[in-house]
């Protein structure tokens, strides 16, 4: 992510601002250093078939608890004010396997509301895993 910020600055996922850059960088950290990682496919196999529900859907809410407390100081339209930022880069994706593992999301109404503003946003579009060339056909929409 970052080598696209700085490799194509007409477009940038970052605000100018200093402090809201660092809000930035905050939530995508809880996103890339506590959510994500539990959820790959190596950890999943190791936890088995029979726990991994219960364990994605354990860290997703333990994360998005925390996610939705950022938010309530920094959302406008998007994570971090009224631009798309590389915040909500991270953040779509992982509602995404929210829904996958099942996690009830009534309790996180700024991310399902930042959710719902992104997924009419033709990039994010383009990027949904039902969009993909390797995309299984049961898993498409």
């Amino acid at each position: 992510m970052y080598y696209l910020e700085e490799t194509r600055p007409q477009r940038p996922l970052m605000p100018q601002d200093v402090l809201k850059r660092a809000k930035v960088r905050e939530i995508c950290e809880v996103v890339a250093s506590g959510v994500q990682p539990l959820q790959n496919l190596i950890v999943l196999i190791h936890v088995g078939e029979e726990k991994k529900k219960e364990w994605a859907q354990h860290w997703i809410t333990r994360g998005f608890r925390a996610i939705e407390k950022l938010l309530s100081t920094s959302a406008g339209k998007f994570c971090v004010g009224d631009e798309i930022t590389l915040a909500d880069c991270c953040l779509v994706p992982q509602v995404f396997n929210a829904r996958r593992f099942h996690v009830d999301l009534r309790p996180y109404p700024i991310i399902l509301r930042i959710d719902r503003e992104l997924e009419g946003h033709p990039a994010f579009r383009a990027a949904h895993p039902s969009n993909q060339p390797d995309c299984p056909p049961e898993a498409a929409k």
